[in-house]
């Protein structure tokens, strides 16, 4: 009697982000069925996981229209290599984790081979082209929404999905008590400290961290003892932070690989859009939000996208409680005008803790790794 075959899995991520999220999946899999195998698209993450990886991702992690086009060609090769992956090897089970236009291109080829097809982290249909929910279920066997508010414009749609909860939940834990962490980072805990969250790629290191190092040196001036501290993303290497950094005429404490330990030392934060809002919102840790992009990539998206907001938490609550400065808006007068109002203005920022508060109780308990699994073994029977 011949032993049966171990199940495989297949994942494409394309972004450090699924990368991460992916890697988790994986890892609460092996713990459900250790003989499980993994292979396919993404980063170092899913390579410490166990994930055997056919293409590195790090190359085409890109956001953006004018970043897209700059790096067409090779997204285009990632996505020829990767059809020839499923049509050689047909996995038991594809998962494409975010990365939204790539994956749906996959995800159409796997199910034209007979390949089923697992979605993780929708594409924000409730922002822009809610029409992509019935392309999306033409594409995919099941949706796997991050957010709550997310089923009902797959259900209405009679598109498979099941909400999994949001795998930030399970990670913003910092490792040590805030006392401690002020001591390790030689942070003053009687002077305000003020974080500095530039992004984790390239292009926002260079649009956004010039604009923030500048609103740094306008509130050294007006607040007295503030401290400047900045978690370096491991996808921004030294040489990057040191090109701003050496010529600033602030101090800026640089931490690695410890964001939320650094964030929960700081009394208000500066942050790019994206996860990391949310990540600073489960903290409970006030904040303003800025973000530039490429000017067309903007204009794009003015006329695009149909919500107020750009920050996930103001989304989730449905008001702009965090102030959001975008584009021409993101100058460091602005920024430093609304870091000195939340320092100053103690109801103000109360009552953004307050909302904060709302965001992590709507985000719920946790767990979405282990929910992702379960849901993939579900399929695979």
């Amino acid at each position: 009697m011949s032993k049966k075959a171990p199940l495989t899995i297949m994942f494409s991520a394309g972004e450090s982000s699924g990368d991460q999220h992916a890697a988790n999946m994986f890892l609460a899999l092996k713990g459900y069925q250790p003989d499980i195998q993994g292979f396919g698209m993404g980063g170092t993450k899913m390579a410490q996981a166990g994930i055997d990886i056919r293409y590195d991702s790090g190359a085409i992690g890109v956001i953006g229209v004018i970043e897209v086009l700059k790096h067409y060609g090779e997204i285009r090769k990632a996505l020829h290599l990767m059809q020839q992956v499923v049509k050689k090897e047909r996995p038991d089970l594809l998962v494409c984790v975010d990365y939204k236009e790539f994956n749906l291109k996959l995800a159409r080829f796997a199910k034209q081979c007979g390949i089923k097809v697992l979605f993780y982290v929708s594409p924000q249909v409730w922002a822009w082209r809610p029409g992509r929910v019935k392309t999306y279920g033409k594409a995919i066997d099941m949706m796997a929404v991050i957010f709550p508010f997310e089923t009902a414009y797959y259900e209405a749609e009679n598109v498979p999905v099941r909400y999994v909860g949001h795998p930030s939940v399970d990670k913003v834990h910092p490792q040590r008590s805030q006392a401690e962490d002020l001591l390790l980072f030689g942070l003053d805990e009687s002077n305000p400290v003020v974080g500095l969250l530039p992004g984790s790629r390239a292009n926002e290191i260079n649009r956004l961290l010039p604009v923030m190092l500048a609103a740094a040196e306008r509130l050294q001036t007006t607040v007295p003892g503030v401290q400047f501290i900045l978690p370096q993303a491991d996808s921004i290497s030294d040489e990057m932070l040191k090109t701003y950094l050496q010529h600033a005429k602030v101090k800026v404490t640089v931490i690695k690989n410890q964001p939320y330990d650094v964030i929960q030392c700081c009394d208000v934060v500066m942050t790019t859009s994206g996860t990391a809002t949310l990540e600073i919102a489960l903290l409970t840790v006030p904040m303003v939000i800025t973000y530039k992009l490429a000017s067309i990539t903007y204009w794009l998206g003015r006329w695009l996208v149909n919500t107020p907001f750009i920050g996930l938490p103001n989304i989730i609550l449905g008001k702009g409680f965090i102030k959001e400065l975008i584009q021409h808006e993101a100058t460091a007068e602005n920024l430093a005008a609304e870091i000195e109002r939340i320092l100053t203005d103690q109801p103000y920022a109360d009552q953004m803790r307050v909302n904060l508060s709302h965001v992590k109780q709507q985000l719920g308990q946790g767990g979405g790794s282990r929910n992702m699994a379960e849901l993939a073994l579900e399929m695979l029977k």
